[in-house]
């Protein structure tokens, strides 16, 4: 587990922050740090075509050591990490043999990871366990899915004996900003399917997502001394908190499974203007629609109360349950499936609460579902991950390639 561990630290520490606000490909140019390195441990692994492209996209290519006409599987994982924390001077930390109780990541700052607080832990005694240093994340989500895939690569190419046809693989930038699959290379990327390994818990396989949606509102106000408001001020601030109060209380904090939530993003303004942006998420896309339907219900209502030209609406879909494109190739549900078997894990088919690349990469014609990675708690500081499960991880996606067949 050693040459897994420091994979792992080693691109755990390349700052990979991506983000939401740039209009550049890829959000961040610092993401090409980690690209250029994972090309260069490619080719170390013997996949010489290995490359980035000019909008930090890394694609390679294990290639077929049989004659049998097998399936083209590709694995894909994201380089950058979310801007929900700061992802920049990374300090993994390494916990052995865990003993159940609190785990100090930060005495200063009073950071503790505790099974009290975080009950899967409780599961986790004897396992090694890294987390960061309480100032950063740890960037598990999703460095440990490309630690596993480069260290199952690796192995494959060891072994000769083990007959795969030609394995694909990328690495994206701007996952954790909804922009991962944007100039995904389909013709480049030749898979039959692919699986992203970007899940969390041991034994997820995951092949529902939430349909997604943004919905943005500009609110424009009437500002005027408040002494001779009376009637004719419109406090754009204001209206903004009174739209807010009207949308229902289907939170993300209220919901769980398969019950979709509307998620208060962002809301900001003065007098003169406000803004408001949601992310709307559903597994039916009839609900998605509801969705949307109802946050124009209300820009509607306040356009009837306040004028029509001072509430303005934009909604776009993001993406879709990829359940549409799965279902008709369950059989690569059931590879990744007798995969985990194989590999002592049980497989738990769960819906993803959120994104994926491998939604979008569905549409585009490779059914891509999700797997495990063995990270926990992403996107803040009390991130962790579970070396023993990484290890099932890369058991797993290279079972999958040793139980391929043309079905």
């Amino acid at each position: 587990m050693q040459d897994l561990i420091n994979r792992f630290i080693k691109y755990a520490k390349v700052h990979t922050t991506s983000s939401e606000y740039s209009e550049s490909v890829p959000t961040t140019e610092i993401q090409k740090d980690l690209g250029k390195i994972l090309v260069e441990d490619l080719k170390q692994i013997g996949l010489e075509d290995a490359h980035m492209d000019e909008k930090g996209y890394v694609y390679a290519t294990l290639k077929s050591n049989t004659d049998k006409n097998l399936n083209k599987i590709g694995f894909i994982a994201h380089m950058d990490t979310s801007p929900a924390a700061s992802g920049e001077n990374v300090n993994p930390q390494i916990h052995k043999n865990y003993d159940g109780n609190d785990i100090v990541i930060n005495s200063e700052k009073n950071i503790i990871l505790s099974p009290k607080e975080f009950n899967l832990l409780k599961d986790k005694v004897g396992k090694t366990i890294i987390t960061s240093d309480g100032t950063t994340l740890l960037g598990a989500d999703d460095k440990a899915g490309i630690a596993e895939i480069m260290e199952s690569l690796k192995y494959i190419a060891k072994h000769q004996e083990i007959e795969h046809s030609d394995i694909y693989v990328c690495f994206t930038p701007d996952e954790e900003v909804g922009k991962g699959a944007d100039f995904f290379d389909v013709d480049k990327f030749k898979a039959d399917f692919a699986y992203t390994v970007d899940g969390g818990e041991i034994g997820e396989l995951e092949y529902e997502n939430f349909n997604a949606a943004s919905a943005n509102i500009k609110i424009i106000g009437k500002s005027v001394h408040p002494g001779y408001a009376y009637n004719v001020m419109i406090n754009a601030a204001s209206v903004a908190s009174e739209f807010n109060s009207m949308v229902p209380n289907e939170v993300p904090e209220n919901t769980q499974g398969y019950e979709g939530f509307y998620m208060l993003n962002s809301i900001s303004g003065e007098v003169d203007k406000a803004e408001i942006s949601y992310i709307l998420r559903d597994f039916d896309l009839n609900g998605l629609e509801k969705r949307k339907s109802k946050i124009r219900e209300i820009a509607k209502t306040l356009q009837q109360k306040y004028g029509e030209d001072r509430i303005i609406v934009d909604i776009k879909d993001s993406y879709y349950n990829m359940k549409e494109k799965i279902e008709p190739v369950m059989y690569i549900i059931d590879l990744a499936k007798k995969a985990m078997d194989d590999a002592d894990v049980e497989a738990r088919i769960v819906p993803i609460r959120g994104g994926t690349d491998g939604a979008r990469i569905s549409y585009m014609g490779i059914p891509t579902p999700n797997l495990f990675t063995g990270g926990y708690n992403f996107h803040g500081y009390y991130e962790y991950a579970v070396v023993e499960e990484m290890e099932k991880a890369k058991s797993v996606i290279i079972n999958i390639v040793k139980n391929n067949k043309n079905y």
